[in-house]
């Protein structure tokens, strides 16, 4: 471990050789002054633990020497030694900052022990003011990973660099892969030197530079050019992301000291890491959306292609009607028909009429788009979905057996969207018996769940498919689009349900929808 620097000053050269032989023997790195303006130039160039200063001296005070010291070096431990120790000395002293006070003459022991103990006073203010300045940072966590919008994120990291440093000045560089260069989000107060922003990220190392402690001349004519202080400059890079923050103060406010560069490497790093959290979260937030949009898209598309599977049983659910319409509306215009009988042929053409405007509404309803969800009595929907189905059911020879306990309870539902769900399984039992057979539907309640079950006496499921019949594109039919049952579950998931196969129940597929009941 590095022993501790420490710098002696006293216009009597025996005091002065004194304490730097005897601090030696102690185990500090000790050089001894006799001129406190070689103390203050050293200063300037070299970093220094702790500076013993004789209070009366006859080219410069002591107190002075130490008030120009804490100037040049923030951190640095201040001890005073004084042959008139007064209590207005004390007073003075302690308004100074300093660590402790020697009383000459005085014995080697008690030199020792008050400079280990100026040091560990001093150690110890310093890690109360870091942790002061650091215990913000634990709200401006959480305010930076709470937002989202970059936008707004890149306004708050702009305030909060100002606001915690306590400076008039802050820049925000991103790296651009693109164009391969630095790029400028955000700005406030005087533009950042470009020319150490981009030397800071070509090196990727931290640059501190305050006025009257920086050894480099180009580096001190910088400062002096843009009337600054002292500026900081972190370089940031993370997987995706790769930025660097410059914050900087105006000539006449106090310089940074080095834990202001250790808030400022904390923040930068949070900053880039919740900017990169912003920027996935986007790309999440826009890849869900287009997910949804693609999935809306497949929905309808799978509707359009039910619809025109189901062409011909709303044909004939269109035809009926339209034929007794016709008939009523000919009997009507005969001469010989009596008054009564017109009547009543009116009247059955209203009720056909009616009954045709009721299928194209509910017709309208499964096609039309709609995300409201409402209490909906399962029952309904499905006796409409098997009774637009049920002419080409029965052309094809399939038997329809249903079963269900009475006072069923309604379910939360998209009722257009569940009809669909409907359709689609029993247009699956349609395809899978062309020789006709047997469809069996029945309904159960189990606790909060309400259970709709659909069985079919044809082939059954495939066992090598069965693991990915819920997948898009996967079908057991050679013409099938394998679009059906994905776009169901679907839509049963959406719904807060369960959709399942279910192998184990007699010949043919069983399929077994589970609903929540209303609350």
């Amino acid at each position: 471990m590095k022993a501790p620097r420490l710098l002696v000053v006293d216009d009597e050269p025996g005091i002065a050789q004194l304490c730097e032989r005897i601090l030696s023997l102690a185990g500090f790195d000790v050089s001894s002054f006799t001129s406190p303006r070689q103390v203050l130039d050293l200063l300037q160039k070299e970093r220094a633990d702790l500076l013993l200063v004789d209070i009366r001296m006859p080219e410069i005070s002591g107190f002075d020497v130490l008030q120009l010291a804490r100037q040049y070096q923030p951190e640095i431990a201040l001890l005073a030694m004084t042959g008139y120790g007064t209590v207005e000395t004390a007073i003075q002293a302690l308004r100074r900052g300093v660590d402790g006070l020697l009383l000459k003459p005085f014995e080697k022991d008690e030199l020792v022990q008050t400079v280990q103990q100026a040091l560990l006073d001093n150690q110890q203010k310093q890690d109360v003011a870091r942790m002061m300045a650091l215990r913000p940072l634990f709200s401006v966590t959480e305010s930076l990973f709470a937002e989202t919008r970059p936008n707004v994120l890149l306004d708050l990291v702009m305030g909060i660099l100002l606001r915690q440093l306590a400076c008039p000045n802050a820049s925000f560089f991103q790296w651009d892969a693109r164009q391969t260069k630095l790029r400028l989000l955000a700005e406030r107060g005087r533009p950042a030197p470009l020319n150490l922003v981009e030397q800071t990220y070509e090196t990727q190392t931290p640059l501190f530079v305050a006025a009257g402690l920086e050894a480099e001349a180009p580096l001190e004519a910088a400062l002096q050019s843009a009337e600054l202080s002292g500026l900081m400059v972190i370089p940031v890079s993370l997987a995706d992301f790769r930025c660097v923050l410059l914050v900087s103060r105006q000539r006449g406010d106090p310089p940074f000291r080095k834990v202001d560069l250790e808030m400022f490497t904390i923040l930068a790093r949070q900053a880039a890491i919740a900017m990169e959290n912003a920027r996935l979260y986007q790309e999440l937030r826009s890849y869900v959306q287009r997910v949804e949009e693609s999935q809306r898209a497949l929905v309808q598309a799978e509707k359009l292609a039910a619809v025109g599977r189901m062409t011909a049983s709303i044909a004939h659910e269109v035809n009926n009607p339209l034929q007794s319409v016709r008939s009523c509306l000919h009997l009507v215009a005969r001469e010989d028909a009596p008054p009564e009988m017109r009547q009543k042929y009116l009247e059955l053409t209203v009720q056909e009429v009616e009954r045709l405007q009721n299928t194209v509404r509910r017709a309208l309803e499964f096609y039309r788009p709609s995300q409201e969800f409402r209490p909906v009595q399962v029952l309904d929907v499905l006796e409409h979905a098997l009774h637009l189905m049920n002419s080409q059911l029965r052309e094809r020879g399939i038997r329809v057996t249903t079963s269900w306990p009475p006072g069923l309870p309604p379910v939360q539902a998209i009722s257009n969207q569940l009809e669909q769900v409907f359709i689609n399984l029993t247009l699956n039992a349609f395809d899978a018996m062309p020789e006709g057979g047997e469809f069996n539907i029945s309904i159960e309640q189990k606790r909060k769940w309400v259970e709709i079950f659909f069985r079919d006496t044809g082939p059954g499921i495939p066992p090598e498919i069965r693991k990915h019949i819920f997948e898009p594109f996967v079908s057991s039919k050679p013409t099938g689009s394998g679009l059906g049952l994905s776009v169901s579950y679907d839509i049963v998931t959406a719904h807060n349900g369960e959709l399942d196969y279910l192998p184990a129940q007699g010949p043919g597929a069983c399929f077994r929808i589970r609903l929540p009941i209303s609350s």
